[in-house]
């Protein structure tokens, strides 16, 4: 399948230094002749960086006519709207307001403090009573990676 076959040839790409940071989010295959890459790095993706893996992906798509003579070729970082799939991709947002949806069907909304090999840290403000008053505060939360459904990075305009 040809998705197997850019895998490979973006693992072969990695080898190179200057793109040794990056890694595949995902590979989608549309229409038989349509071709979307999402790749990130851990310095974060430049437009140049997908420029030269769309380029050298290109030279073989041509090369061995996978797609055929006409085709689609996007290659770019997965943005900011698409969930995060590697722990690797919590690390350069530490400090960003994230909504999390478990497993189990609950959601956190909180801003990320850390990130372990096993877990993140969600700080989430709380409210409570006490007596008349409305009180706030906040607590930090451990939430174990196999415990993620879906997790986003939420924007703030504020």
């Amino acid at each position: 399948m040809i998705t197997e076959k850019i895998e490979a040839l973006l693992q072969e790409k990695y080898q190179e230094p200057e793109f040794a940071d990056c890694f595949t989010i995902e590979i989608k295959q549309e229409g038989g002749n349509r071709l979307e890459v999402f790749i990130d790095s851990d310095s974060g993706m430049q437009f140049e960086k997908c420029q030269r893996i769309s380029r050298f992906l290109e030279a073989h798509l041509d090369t061995n006519g996978w797609l055929g003579e006409v085709y689609t070729l996007e290659v770019s970082s997965p943005g900011i709207e698409r969930p995060l799939k590697f722990a690797r991709q919590y690390l350069r947002n530490i400090g960003r307001t994230f909504e999390v949806r478990l497993s189990a069907g609950e959601t956190k909304t909180g801003v990320l403090k850390a990130v372990n090999p096993e877990s993140i840290v969600l700080e989430e403000e709380i409210k409570w009573k006490e007596g008349k008053k409305n009180m706030k505060g906040t607590v930090q939360t451990v939430i174990p990676f196999e415990h993620i459904a879906k997790a986003i990075v939420k924007i703030s305009f504020s």
